[in-house]
């Protein structure tokens, strides 16, 4: 340690003894124990020199080994007046500090104490008489609130306090004996302004008394709560005893005989049995209007309700349930055939295990109403547990009986509302499972779903195990991908593609129309809609994957119709395809426009989105520039690659097309996609965009009633896409009379509505030129 002569207030390498929770103020005393070690060196160190130390708080209470890092830059100067050893590694020390101080800089040592270089800081103090004595009395008022909220401040403390003059020591005073937090007493220490330490120490008391106030009200009526249970618990054993002296004292043999003859019914193993009896044993002995006999009760009682061993007689006639499903739902023929297939399987061998089915599909495809119309056909009970959003793994398997409110978990709940050990549950989007802290019901779903395991499924509640191999579990989700893969791999996926424009008709006219009918009020004399205006609602107001949207709008057709019979407007109401902009308004959607020329540069791809398939114009013009390619459209990356991969195409078939070789230098390309703010992407436009440039650089039309789809690559290959069925529908609807196809994509036809088959001629191409053949019209 050394002092600086020319700067008597700088000390230069003192020893460095960190705190934990505790703040030391000038002129006060403190003792305490030292065990790190590295403050047992400082200590040492300082009393080899002169047993003066540097003390400050460390930041965090937590941390064992603070660094300079972790400590407060003003401290305490302070004298070491006391040291006595108390074990080898104990030392027990009496500080007492002398003067502020806040540190230059700190040095960090490894394998010793911390040292620093410190200056000696001097207060401020209150030069005004007058507001020195407005702060005492401020202070001795505030003091006698904080007595009256805690009875056991010592009372030469009190006096203490009330004969300091000074504001600067009284200050201190306050923050080393009314103030509990370390960091509020830190903020006191580095305030060097005696009248700002002053009003920080008053609001800081001030606090505190508050804090003491409620506490002080919150203990009150914890004691009095204890008061009243035990006032019930005493009132209770007394009746207890008058009842015992009159003869009627409670019998719990009845109701025990009652629980174990339901026991002795269950059609389930001797262990389960044995550990009901013993539950049954301890309510017998307890009070029964103590907790712990209801938490008992309960748990019997819900075991009891589980169907152990109940099943109902499940019907396996395939034509029935092909009819079943023929009726409820148009259309998806591959997935009703899938769903077949797997019934059928389970009629030839009815203990497979493991067979659980995964509806993927986009909202609003009839996913739900399936596994519904599965268990009517199959004659099983039916629940429905949603999983949206669920985080907590104890939904899944229950919670532990200790805990106040416990309640088994959904899936035993759903079979105990089933009321069957072999129901269909459908587990409703399984993709949009959560994890947090509360652990991971995806993980809890895997044994549940396994038919080697979930034989013995033990729910945390019911904590015994219960036979699920029987239950037809069905799940759902609209994007399959975000299923883990250890649960993906447990299901058998069937894809439920969106609706076609035919379909959602059909659907409409069979089914949405009726319901809505019914639900209305109305009837089919009084309420008509035309087959045209129902392909104009699918088409200009409702492109959605599913029909959902469809059925609201029919429904506010009929609202509006309801209005106009009730009203006395007319007796019926038929709507026409004129009529609809009255009813909802403008058009939503504009219907795709197919040109009625054959132009040059502007060809007619085919594009798949999640409500359908859709027409994509794509646009080439050339002007003489240097080379250069434009690409517009809000196009994504795979999309481009697509265009520049035609445009290398072209170039290599340019001598067999006519094209001026030097194309590429002396002429810009621009190829644009209308409904720029709508983002596209993917390959499949790739040979569209191959055939619109051609055009452009040949001159050559395009034929205007014609499509195409499929990708290209730079030597010319066609490849194969996806979304057939939905492409193929959007250019029905246009009014298309040829697609052209890549001929990988031939077998996916049988996937195409017949009605589309028979009205479009179809091209299989594996090459560009089989394209342009097709395409380009001789000038």
């Amino acid at each position: 340690m050394e002092i600086i002569e020319d700067d008597i207030s700088l000390i230069r390498n003192v020893p460095v003894l960190p705190l934990r929770s505790l703040v030391i103020f000038p002129g006060s005393i403190l003792h305490f124990d030292v065990a790190r070690s590295k403050s047992v060196l400082a200590l040492t160190e300082a009393m080899r020199n002169g047993q003066k130390i540097f003390i400050t708080a460390q930041m965090e209470a937590n941390e064992d080994e603070p660094t300079s890092k972790s400590l407060y830059m003003v401290g305490v100067y302070a004298g070491v007046k006391q040291i006595i050893r108390l074990t080898e590694n104990i030392i027990r020390v009496v500080i007492e500090g002398e003067n502020r101080a806040r540190v230059t800089e700190y040095y960090d040592s490894s394998d010793s104490y911390i040292s620093a270089d410190i200056r000696v800081e001097y207060t401020k103090p209150v030069t005004d008489p007058d507001k020195s004595e407005a702060l005492l009395n401020i202070f001795k008022n505030t003091l006698t609130r904080f007595m009256m909220v805690n009875s056991h401040i010592p009372q030469d403390m009190i006096i203490s306090a009330t004969e300091i003059e000074d504001v600067g020591v009284l200050a201190d005073f306050i923050g080393d004996n009314f103030i509990r937090d370390y960091r509020k007493k830190q903020e006191l220490l580095s305030e060097l302004s005696d009248e700002n330490r002053m009003i920080k120490a008053i609001s800081m008391l001030s606090h505190e008394t508050e804090v003491l106030s409620i506490e002080e009200k919150l203990n009150e009526k914890t004691k009095e709560n204890i008061d009243i249970n035990q006032r019930d618990y005493y009132l209770r054993e007394r009746l207890r005893a008058i009842k015992d002296e009159l003869g009627e004292s409670e019998d719990h043999s009845e109701e025990a005989d009652d629980y174990l003859k339901r026991i002795n019914e269950l059609k389930t193993t001797d262990e389960n049995k044995d550990k009901l009896r013993k539950e049954t044993e301890k309510l017998e002995k307890m009070l029964s209007s103590s907790a712990e006999a209801n938490v008992i009760r309960n748990y019997l009682d819900t075991c009891l309700e589980l169907p152990w061993g109940k099943y109902t007689k499940e019907k396996t006639d395939i034509n029935r349930i092909r009819n079943k499903l023929d009726k409820n739902h148009y259309g998806l023929d591959k997935v009703k055939e899938n769903i077949i297939e797997l019934l059928a399987v389970r009629k030839l061998n009815p203990d497979i295990n493991g067979q659980i089915i995964c509806l993927a599909g986009p909202p609003g495809v009839g996913k739900t109403s399936i596994a519904l119309s599965i268990a009517e056909a199959t004659g099983r009970n039916y629940q429905r547990i949603a999983l949206g959003g669920v985080h907590d793994e104890a939904e899944i398997r229950g919670h532990r009986r200790t805990y106040i409110g416990a309640m088994m978990g959904r899936i035993m709940y759903a079979v105990s509302r089933a009321g069957s050990a072999n129901p269909l549950i459908l587990l409703d989007e399984v993709d949009k499972l959560g994890n947090d802290f509360r652990g991971d019901p995806t993980s809890a779903l895997l044994e549940v779903l396994d038919g080697e395991q979930n034989s013995t499924f033990f729910d945390h509640y019911i904590d015994l195990p219960f036979d699920l191999s029987k239950v037809m579990f069905i799940t759902t989700a609209n994007d399959y991908t975000a299923i883990p893969a250890p649960l993906l791999d447990r299901m058998d996926i069937i894809h439920i593609d969106s609706y076609t424009r035919e379909e959602k008709f059909q659907i409409a006219n069979r089914h949405l129309i009726k319901k809505q009918i019914e639900k209305h009020g109305l009837s089919g004399r009084n309420f008509k809609i035309s087959d045209e205006a129902i392909y104009d609602l699918i088409d200009s107001y409702t492109r959605e994957s599913g029909v959902r949207t469809l059925e609201r709008t029919i429904s506010r057709l009929m609202n509006k119709a309801a209005v106009k019979i009730v009203s006395g407007q007319a007796k019926s109401v038929r709507i026409d395809v004129d009529d609809l902009e009255g009813y909802l308004g403008a058009r939503k959607f504009k219907n795709d426009n197919m040109n009625k020329v054959d132009e040059v540069g502007l060809a007619t791809g085919l594009a798949w989105t999640s409500v359908g398939g859709e027409t994509l114009p794509i646009e080439v013009a050339v002007m003489n520039g240097t080379g250069k390619i434009e690409l517009t459209g809000s196009l994504g990356d795979v999309m481009k690659e697509s265009a520049q991969a035609a445009y290398t195409c072209v170039r290599t078939l340019s001598d067999e097309l006519k094209i001026n070789e030097d194309f590429y230098k002396t002429k810009d390309i621009h190829i644009h996609i209308p409904e720029g703010a709508v983002p596209k992407d993917g390959p499949s436009a790739g040979i569209t965009m191959a055939t619109a440039i051609t055009s452009a650089l040949t001159g050559r039309p395009i034929r205007h009633d014609l499509a195409m789809t499929g990708e290209i690559t730079i030597r010319g290959k066609v490849l194969a896409i996806g979304g057939l069925k939905e492409k193929t529908m959007a250019a029905y609807r246009l009014g298309i009379k040829t697609i052209i196809i890549p001929k990988d994509n031939k077998p996916d036809l049988d996937e195409v509505d017949d009605v589309v088959k028979k009205s479009i001629d179809f091209v299989y191409a594996d090459n560009i030129r089989t394209v342009l053949d097709n395409a380009l019209i001789n000038k």
